[in-house]
């Protein structure tokens, strides 16, 4: 019988691996790359632009991924640096090509969320979200403070 631990990380790993095959399958009709789906989401809600250090921070990901995603979509025309600054502190925008993709994205992602989410309550979708939220947070404190010790009773 499987532990908490082995439950809650298989459930997670199967979601994050169909969640990237989704992301492939539906980009690829774009000729894009998967992985463009969610900058192309964090960079739609920011149209005044947004910095590579805050992509990284919004999207959990390092700034060597970043950056190297970031210079395809630019290679793209999916994207434009507005500002004469560092790389990593200029200005990132949408280009009207990276919007409609990113259009895409939100629509056809809302379509597969509707779709994962069939037969649950709205009450309990709440309540889901809730408590992964609540896993989020406690795993990052747990990671930025160090899993204690062990007590002996």
């Amino acid at each position: 019988m499987m532990d908490r631990f082995e439950q809650f990380t298989s459930a997670i790993s199967v979601i994050t691996r169909y969640i990237q095959k989704l992301e492939r399958d539906e980009m690829e009709k774009h000729g894009l790359r998967g992985a463009f789906a969610q900058y192309l989401l964090v960079m739609n809600r920011h149209p005044e632009g947004i910095t590579a250090a805050t992509v990284c921070e919004l999207c959990d990901k390092n700034k060597a991924a970043v950056s190297r995603i970031l210079t395809e979509m630019e290679a793209k025309g999916l994207i434009v640096r507005k500002s004469s600054g560092s790389a990593y502190r200029a200005q990132l925008v949408l280009t009207e090509a990276g919007k409609e993709a990113a259009e895409f994205v939100r629509r056809r992602a809302s379509i597969a969320v509707e779709l994962a989410g069939e037969g649950i309550a709205d009450e309990n979708r709440k309540q889901f979200y809730s408590t992964l939220n609540l896993i989020a947070s406690n795993l990052q404190t747990i990671c930025r403070e160090g899993i204690p010790e062990e007590t002996e009773t």
